[in-house]
């Protein structure tokens, strides 16, 4: 770099003669718009300027100070300084790449004359530096900036960072998987799966059961048990019998029976489906029963009969039977009270039709159908026949309400059904105990009262029947039989039924307020 001229003296240089191709070169400098000439202003007068040069626009810098220190309009322009931003104290700033080297100037290809100014080649021009102000926002989270304006993420930030996304990651993962299960769940449930649906089940067993059982006593008895389909001239019905004895005998009720009491039809249906036609042997209304015969049947099963006598309260039974029609219906239940006098029938109006019975009561269902079946005992033995039941719109009566079951049935014990069927089938008709006197069925008092005149307008008394022979007058009231109290005439009836004729029984009876002990034997009346 050529040396400043100083004001004070000229230059001892010899004078340079100007090209003629360069003597219309016009040279100018131009100082930057935005800033000032910061030179000094020592303006070279005209006649200290050498001959033949330009005169510059402004007296040389006489301190040499850079980047003045050459002629003005040559020196190159300062570069300028932008503002950079100071990072918070205790930032770690990452250092600045340090700057590329500057490139060896290039000579010029053409030497110029001893003496002759020549300004130096531009330097290359540098890359832009970078401006952190244009990603400046204003309203973005404070953070340590860089010299470009990006956010320094520390370490700690950087595992917060990694674990708000591990979360995330899990949560989402957790989502999809749930989503996926459920949609798949779904379409398993309403499709059956990817393959044919086969559900779990038992094993084959064998098919035997525990004889006490109800199966085993169903089993059992079942064979032995038919189904009556009857029809007559006017109506018809449906119950339910059991064998007898090998010759085809069946017992059931008499009002099964009763429609085809004159010249109806009977037809008899076995466990196994075979059917036959049934006659009628006997009947009797007052106990309700009746035996019909099926011929022309091979291989029946006859019921065993139990003892009536030995069942207990609470004893378990099993009741068989065809209720609205059901053939081989089983239920079962238990014997909820003995000895239960009750009425049953009394639609013909006269009373000739009316059943009085000393009747097993249980809780097992019987409902209209089940007339006639068997009520079977732990050893699948007949111990009573299911004749009536109580319903909730008709009272007591042998089904005639055609209501379901409450649990009030009521058997006839099988020793009273053993001694009729065993008449019937021997004779055709059965007998009945009586003790020879007409009751006053209006009577409203405690006990049996015994009427003052009888049906047909005699003595309520008859004469040289048993209650004659035993002392009983017109007028007495009876209030016990057997040690047992009475509280009605039709309880009366019903206590006196349950024995045989010939049977011997102690009375207690009332006349005119004092009370006596009698004793009677029942005497014997033919069925209707």
């Amino acid at each position: 770099m050529s040396a400043g001229f100083p004001p004070d003296r000229p230059s001892d240089l010899p004078p340079r003669a100007v090209p003629a191709d360069r003597s219309s070169v016009e040279v100018s400098a131009v100082l930057p718009p935005d800033r000032p000439s910061d030179r000094p202003s020592h303006a070279l007068p005209a006649d200290q300027t050498p001959a033949g040069r330009p005169r510059p626009l402004h007296a040389p810098d006489p301190y040499s100070t850079p980047p003045y220190g050459e002629p003005g309009p040559w020196a190159s322009a300062p570069p300028v300084q932008h503002p950079a931003v100071t990072p918070a104290h205790g930032t770690h700033v990452a250092a600045a790449p340090p700057a590329p080297p500057a490139p060896p100037a290039t000579p010029s290809p053409t030497t110029p004359a001893h003496g002759t100014y020549e300004p130096p080649a531009p330097a290359p021009a540098a890359p832009p530096a970078p401006t952190p102000w244009q990603n400046y926002d204003p309203w973005a989270a404070p953070g340590p900036l860089q010299q470009n304006g990006a956010v320094v993420v520390t370490r700690a930030q950087q595992l917060r960072r990694a674990k708000k996304a591990l979360v995330a990651g899990a949560v989402l993962i957790a989502l999809v998987s749930g989503g996926v299960g459920g949609i798949v769940g779904v379409y398993l449930e309403r499709n059956g799966g990817v393959s044919d649906v086969e559900l779990p089940q038992a094993g084959k067993e064998a098919p035997g059961r525990a004889p006490d059982s109800v199966a085993g006593i169903a089993a059992q008895a079942l064979p032995s048990v038919v189904t009556l389909h009857v029809s007559g001239s006017d109506q018809e019905g449906t119950g339910t019998g059991f064998v007898l004895d090998g010759q085809g005998h069946i017992l059931t009720n008499n009002h099964v029976v009763e429609p085809a009491a004159d010249g109806g039809d009977i037809s008899v249906t076995f466990s196994s489906g075979d059917t036959a036609k049934a006659k009628v042997v006997g009947r009797d209304s007052g106990y309700d029963l009746a035996v019909v015969r099926v011929s022309g049947v091979s291989g029946l099963d006859p019921m065993p009969l139990g003892n009536s006598d030995n069942v207990q309260v609470g004893d378990p039974v099993v009741a068989i039977g065809a209720p609205f029609d059901l053939a081989n219906t089983v239920t079962s239940g238990i014997i909820s009270a003995k000895e239960r006098p009750i009425t049953a029938g009394g639609e013909s109006g006269d009373g000739s039709d009316v059943s009085y019975v000393d009747a097993l009561q249980t809780d097992a269902p019987i409902n209209p159908g089940n007339s006639g079946g068997p009520l079977l005992d732990s050893r699948a033995r007949v111990i009573g026949i299911n004749s009536a039941i109580r319903s909730a719109d008709s009272g007591s009566g042998p089904e005639s309400g055609q209501a379901g079951s409450i649990g009030l049935g009521f058997a006839i014990p099988i020793n009273q059904g053993k001694r009729v069927a065993e008449e019937i089938i021997n004779t055709g008709k059965a007998t009945h105990p009586v003790i020879g006197v007409t009751l006053d069925m209006e009577y409203a008092g405690d006990g049996a009262k015994v009427g003052t005149q009888g049906g047909d307008g005699g003595p309520a008394v008859t004469a040289g029947g048993p209650g004659a022979k035993a002392g009983i007058r017109a007028g007495d009231i009876i209030t016990e039989v057997d040690g047992r109290r009475v509280h009605s005439g039709e309880e009366l009836i019903v206590r006196v039924r349950a024995h045989r004729p010939g049977d011997t029984l102690p009375l207690t009876l009332l006349r005119g307020g004092t009370e006596k002990q009698l004793t009677l034997v029942l005497g014997s009346a033919d069925s209707d």
